[in-house]
């Protein structure tokens, strides 16, 4: 007879499994990837090595589901910005205010997030994670064609155009630890301009 576990068991495993992730994306965001082994996961749990790989196989295992807890966390974010009640091209300026804004407040993990080099499996991730934020732009993009509030243009090449500009703005300054002042702003008037926002649109 196959042994199935007890809800207190499986309870306590899927405890146990937040809690590595937690101490995982700690790390993530203080030190990165190179400091992601899972000798330090373990630690920071407070946990043996072993129980780490009882929950993931390997590191690449780890770090992808690291990378998916800290990625959503973010998307989620942006997300809420964009559903507020606002015009389209102020929606389109709320991903850029909260995706910059957090990325500042945690240069260390939006660097690792966007750029630091690591694993296949988590570059695949990225890549999902770059589209569904492509996605949010379109969908935005595309209601704002289809009221008139801006110009006709492919909704999609335009938002996967803005995430790629949006990432490589910010790759450099997240790296160094210190953006320009003027980096958002900046980043903004250019989002604007390129979706064709003007100032009878805003309004």
């Amino acid at each position: 007879m196959a042994y199935r576990r007890t809800a207190a068991v499986q309870a306590r495993l899927d405890a146990s499994r937040r809690e590595i992730l937690k101490a995982a994306v700690s790390l993530l965001t203080e030190h990165g990837y190179a400091g992601c082994s899972v000798a330090a996961v373990a630690a920071r749990a407070s946990v043996a090595t072993g129980t780490v790989y009882r929950h993931f196989p390997d590191k690449a295992t780890l770090l992808t589901e690291v990378f998916r807890t800290a990625a959503t966390r973010e998307i989620s974010a942006v997300a809420a910005a964009v559903h507020r009640p606002a015009s389209i091209p102020d929606k389109i300026t709320a991903v850029i205010d909260t995706f910059a804004g957090r990325a500042f407040k945690s240069p260390r993990l939006a660097y690792a997030l966007l750029a630091e080099p690591v694993e296949p499996a988590v570059d695949a991730e990225r890549l999902v994670f770059r589209r569904a934020y492509r996605d949010l732009v379109a969908a935005t993009v595309a209601d704002g064609v289809t009221h008139g509030v801006l110009p006709p243009q492919n909704s999609v090449v335009t938002a996967a155009a803005l995430v790629g500009a949006i990432a490589e703005t910010l790759v450099a300054p997240l790296a160094a630890g210190s953006p320009e002042p003027d980096t958002i702003p900046a980043l903004i008037a250019f989002t604007r301009r390129a979706i064709g926002a003007t100032d009878a649109a805003d309004a």
